[in-house]
Parts: C-alpha cells; sequence; structure tokens
C-alpha cells in the first residue's frame, strides 16, 4: 500500500492527514459521519472525505487532470470543478474536503461550460498535433476534449515549438510544449518517491516545471525510476525510445538477434490490447516476438534464479565474516537489482555502497552469459550477438548503458525496450497479443523457478532468497514454516515489512556451495532477519534508520525496489497505474508461481548445468565474480 498522506511529507489539508492516519485503526479513532448530497443522492461519509472521492463512491465521474490516486492533492488544474451549495463560485471538487452537510450538483450547464473553457485554455498553450504524438490515443487530455466536444481552437493552437524536448537522459525525455502544469511529477517525484528533480518556478502564465538550475536530465539527481512518466497526464515526460533501433538490428544481415523478457510486462502488456490488468500474457508474447524477427526469445527468470545463488553465496559469506570472522563486510546486505534504487542510494547515500550486493541485476547477467556462454555453445562471434531486454523500467536503459555493465568485452545488454514500447512494436507487426497462439521459451534457457517469476513484486527477491537459502541451510523443506513455501509475511504493499527466521539447525554444505564455505554451524540458533521496502521515500526511512542505530541497523538482509509495488509498478508500464492495477499485476505474477513445476532457484536444472559446464568453480568464484558481479561509485549529489 501506498500512504498518500504520509504526515512527515505530504502536503495536503490535516483534515485528510488525519482521516488517513484513522483508517483501519481502533473505534475510537473513527471520524464522525456527515450528511450530504451528490446530485440528489443523499450519503454519509467520513469527515475530511474530498467531494472527489465521495462523488467516485458512488459511481459519478468528476473529470480531472491534477488528480492522481497515488498522489496528494494539488487542485491546481480546475478541471474537477462543481457547485456547492451556498458558494458563489465553483469549487475544486478534489481539494475541498467535506467538515459539514453539503448539497452539490456535478453535472450543470455551468459545470459543463467552466470544465470545457479550461480545457480550450489548455489546448491553446498546448503545442503540436495529436494524430503525431506519441501518446495519442493514451492522453487524458485528449480523451477530456473528446469528451466535451471540443473541436476547435477558441483562444488559437501554436504548432510551433518553444521549449524543444530535452533528449539528453539516458531513460526519461521531456518536452514542455506538452506540459499542462498539473505538477503530477513533481508530488511523484518529492512526495512519492522523495528525490526532488521537479519544481514550479515562476508565477501565474509564467509557471514552468524546471529541473535545478535549469540543467538538462543527464546533469541532475534523476534516478530514472519514470515514475513521473506513469503519472504525467499527457506527452510532456516519456521513456527514450529505442524501438527502431531494435528494428534496425532486426533488419541487419548477419545479426543474431536475442530477446530476454521479465515477469512483470507478461502481467501488463495486456493491458494496452484491452485486456484486465493482471492478464498473463508468457506465452502468447513469446511467440509476438517470434513473429517481430528475434531469433530466440529468453526467459529473465533464469537469471533471476542465477541471482539468488550468486547473491545468496555473496549473503552467507558476509555471514559468516561478521559472525566467525573479523567483521569487516558491511551489514545489512542490500540487493542490487533494481537500477533506479542503486542510482538512488550513489546520489544519496553513498556511504552505503559497500552494503549493495556486488551481485548484478538478472537483466545484466542474461546479458553476459548470452555473449559468453551462450556464444561459445552456439559458435557465435558475440559481436554480431544483439542482446534485448523487455523490462517494465526506465531505470533500465540507463543501467545497460553502465560503462561498468561488460566485463565480458562486450556491452552486456545492447537495448532495453519498456513493456509500451514493445506493445507499439506488436501493432506495428499487425500482432493481435490476445489471440494469437501460445509458445515456449528457447533452449537453453527455457525457463526460470516460480522464484524467479516473484521478482516482479515487491518482496519476491526476498521470498526467492528465503526458499533457497533457508533449504540449503538447514535441509528442510521452507514448506515446513510456510504453507505450499508461499512466504506470504513478505508480500503485499505494505511500505516496509519485515521477518524474523530462527535457524535451529543446519545441515552439510550442498556440492555448489562447497567453493565458498566449509560449514554451516556457525548460523546453528541464529535469528535471520530481513526486512523489504519498495520506493524511495521508503528507502529513505529505512536508511535513516540505520544511520540513526535503528532497529534495521540490527538486520541480515534487505531487499529495495526503488517503484510503488515493485517492478510491477515500474517506470515502462502500461499507464494507468494506481494501487488497484498493481495488485492485479501482483496476482497475475503469483498465479504463475503456484503452477510452475520448479519454485526454488537452487532447483533449476538450467542453472545447475551452467554451473556444471560454465562456472566450474562454483558461486562467486573468479570467473562467476568477473562476469556476474559489478560495482558501484560514489556519485553524491552532484554528478559524477
Amino acid at each position: 500500500m501506498i500512504n498518500k498522506c504520509d504526515t512527515e511529507s505530504c502536503r495536503v489539508p490535516k483534515t485528510e492527514m488525519l482521516r488517513d492516519a484513522c483508517e483501519g485503526q481502533e473505534e475510537e479513532c473513527k471520524f464522525e459521519l456527515i450528511d450530504i448530497e451528490i446530485d440528489n443522492h443523499k450519503m454519509q461519509v467520513a469527515k475530511g472525505t474530498t467531494i472527489l472521492e465521495a462523488a467516485k463512491g458512488i459511481g459519478v465521474k468528476i473529470p480531472t487532470l491534477c488528480s492522481h490516486d497515488d498522489l496528494c492533492l494539488a487542485g491546481v488544474c480546475r478541471i474537477c470543478l462543481v457547485e456547492v451549495e451556498g458558494f458563489k463560485t465553483l469549487q475544486a471538487s478534489c481539494s475541498y474536503s467535506i467538515s459539514q452537510p453539503i448539497k452539490i450538483k456535478t453535472n450543470t450547464a455551468k459545470i459543463r461550460r467552466a470544465r470545457r473553457n479550461v480545457l480550450e485554455l489548455i489546448l491553446a498553450d498546448h503545442v503540436g498535433e495529436c494524430y503525431s504524438c506519441m501518446r495519442n490515443g493514451k492522453c487524458e487530455l485528449q480523451d477530456l476534449a473528446m469528451e466535451y466536444g471540443i473541436t476547435s481552437y477558441p483562444y488559437g493552437h501554436d504548432n510551433i515549438r518553444k521549449k524543444g524536448v530535452d533528449f539528453s537522459s539516458h531513460a526519461i525525455m521531456r518536452d514542455l510544449d506538452k506540459c499542462i502544469l498539473c505538477r503530477r511529477c513533481v508530488r511523484s517525484c518529492i512526495d512519492l518517491q522523495e528525490v526532488g528533480v521537479f519544481s514550479v518556478k515562476g508565477r501565474g502564465k509564467d509557471s514552468t516545471i524546471t529541473t535545478f538550475g535549469d540543467k538538462p536530465m543527464d546533469e541532475i539527481v534523476c534516478i530514472n525510476c519514470g515514475q513521473c512518466i506513469n503519472r504525467c497526464p499527457t506527452a510532456a515526460l516519456y521513456e527514450k525510445d529505442e524501438s527502431e533501433l531494435v528494428w534496425d538490428a532486426l533488419e541487419t544481415e548477419g545479426k543474431h538477434v536475442v530477446i530476454q523478457t521479465a515477469p512483470a510486462p507478461r502481467a501488463g502488456i495486456g493491458e494496452e490490447f484491452g485486456l484486465e490488468p493482471g492478464t498473463p500474457m508468457t506465452m502468447k508474447m513469446n511467440t509476438a516476438l517470434r513473429r517481430c524477427g528475434f531469433q530466440k526469445v529468453f526467459d529473465t527468470c533464469f537469471t533471476a534464479d542465477l541471482t539468488i545463488i550468486e547473491e545468496g553465496t555473496e549473503l552467507l559469506k558476509r555471514l559468516y565474516d561478521n559472525i566467525e570472522g573479523d567483521g569487516h563486510t558491511k551489514l545489512p546486505v542490500f540487493t542490487s537489482c533494481s537500477p533506479g534504487w542503486v542510482k538512488y542510494l550513489e546520489h544519496f547515500y553513498p556511504e552505503f555502497i559497500e552494503n549493495l550486493s556486488t551481485a548484478k541485476s538478472p537483466q545484466q547477467m542474461f546479458g553476459t552469459i548470452i555473449k559468453t556462454y551462450y556464444a561459445e555453445k552456439n559458435n557465435i562471434n558475440p559481436e554480431d550477438i544483439v542482446t534485448v531486454a523487455l523490462m517494465p523500467c526506465t531505470a533500465k536503459k540507463y543501467e545497460a548503458g553502465r560503462p561498468e555493465m561488460c566485463q565480458s568485452g562486450y556491452r552486456d545488454v545492447d537495448y532495453g525496450i519498456t513493456t509500451r514500447e514493445m506493445a507499439k512494436m506488436f501493432k506495428e507487426t499487425g500482432i493481435d497479443l490476445p489471440n494469437i497462439e501460445d509458445s515456449d521459451f528457447d533452449d537453453p534457457f527455457t525457463g526460470g523457478s516460480g522464484s524467479g517469476v516473484i521478482f516482479g513484486a515487491t518482496g519476491g527477491v526476498m521470498e526467492s532468497a528465503i526458499r533457497t537459502l533457508y533449504e540449503l541451510v538447514t535441509g528442510e523443506k521452507v514448506d515446513s514454516l510456510f504453507e505450499h513455501g508461499d512466504v506470504k509475511p513478505v508480500r503485499g504493499f505494505e511500505n516496509i515489512k519485515s521477518l524474523e527466521l530462527k535457524i535451529d539447525s543446519v545441515t552439510e554444505v550442498p556440492e555448489l556451495l562447497k567453493g565458498q564455505l566449509n560449514s554451516f554451524e556457525f548460523l546453528k540458533n541464529q535469528t535471520l532477519k530481513v526486512a523489504i521496502c519498495h520506493g524511495t521515500s521508503n528507502a529513505k526511512r529505512v536508511l535513516e534508520n540505520i544511520k540513526k542505530g535503528g532497529e534495521f541497523s540490527n538486520y541480515h538482509f534487505i531487499e529495495f525496489m526503488a517503484c510503488p509495488g515493485g517492478c510491477l509498478g515500474g517506470g515502462g508500464q502500461p499507464i494507468p497505474t494506481n494501487e488497484e492495477i498493481r495488485i492485479k499485476r501482483a496476482n497475475a505474477i503469483y498465479s504463475e508461481d503456484k503452477k510452475a513445476a520448479v519454485r526454488k532457484s537452487y532447483e533449476n536444472p538450467g542453472v545447475l548445468e551452467l554451473y556444471k559446464n560454465f562456472f566450474k568453480e562454483g558461486p562467486g568464484k573468479e570467473k562467476a565474480h568477473k562476469l556476474l558481479h559489478t560495482h558501484y561509485k560514489k556519485r553524491g549529489k552532484e554528478i559524477v
């Protein structure tokens, strides 16, 4: 769950802060109920409820451009105007907190004229034509103009660009000529993520959304998470589109173009074709990718399992060093598979870089083994291989371009494609995704375990690690602790979750790990403390807690994800997004895990084969460490 109104940071009326704080609490904390009337419909609402929320509760749609389910209030677009009895002027329904009985009208001639007039004024400053816009058909401004019958521009319309597009970022493009000053990007970055890239400069007609010092996107502390894109109602923000580069590679003779697909896009891409959020598209997507021309379609879940082996081994070694050794290695260990989170840490908390796992993300591990193991196995020159990654994340584009990601001598991943970009490519090819046949992944990476699949949801990395490490260390099935092996305490959208696991007994070190550890006795009778958080605002709370010597400073392993909900809420996922949609996507991911033949990473036969034939020394050893691990650097709040 995302708390829209955290009292430490949220800029909203006190009535709404109090109401949100009281939700789900004891009876004495609940508000008095207020009698109101909306369009002659009588009802009761909790004190502090906004008119917009009350109307939504009875199925009355009030249009808005600045309000968003994930964000704090703004009340700036004035599209949501309604009549409130006793007021001479129309009121903004999104910011009107109900504190006494009132009568409201949401649909009168006066209201319709006012809303249409606001839209016409916005369109007068909105440069360009809809048919050539990348958000054509997915634009909230366009939708409202159609709903209110706007077919002309009474205040004029400019097609000559005034501000231009900032193309400097690896991941996020800004087109201020499309900006409607709704402030959603500002609130996404400040209130939701607590990064603070954007702010408002000027007043009135001179207002503009700006960055620090009006610098371009590649010179600020942007973490490339793309949450601003997911909430932008127009095309003022969008991802760097690499689809044309992928098409060029597919059409270049002699190039062997392969693609890996992460779990989250499979649970979301159907939305781009009119399907209900959370409709699984895994096998149909494989067929569609082959029709686009990809020679091989691989499953990123394979290297998610590989990540668990490498990261889990690193965790065990650090635990050994702190319990039996000199304690020089840092605890808690932080996960490193979310590139937005990693860049956030580099900028804002560089003192914790040593806590990061050195294991690459599944995306980057896959790129490496494609250009080494796969190239050798199939006698292909790595120079002729083009690796594409289908990801839910805009930050993955930045990660693919990091100079550290080329230990094989070649760039691990050549192109990162978001779920939205892939859907566009399918449509360009004439593919009707919901109605094509199924097909499986290609050998030798036919798929991962159920543990690899749940990487797409917050808590998924931790659950995968627990499934594998608990069984390897104790010799007992994790099912003895959690029904069906579902580690439900780490699931869900609570901001920060934690779990303690008591290790009562240990078993012999398995063959796979004998190169790293001789015994698990150091873990006997120990209690492993783990935590999970999603969204960098929650990461900030955990890191500040550790800095102050709080409870999390005594934890051993913490999963961090930059995006709300984890990867399924990534900046490259279909728009719109909200908590309900993210829950449905999560359900799709967990349903795939439940049906998986193999549900633990260490039982993935393909991964074990990889260690047997390629990383023969075992996880964390010289070859594996060179190709599957990396390092990060201090950036601070000045760009390095």
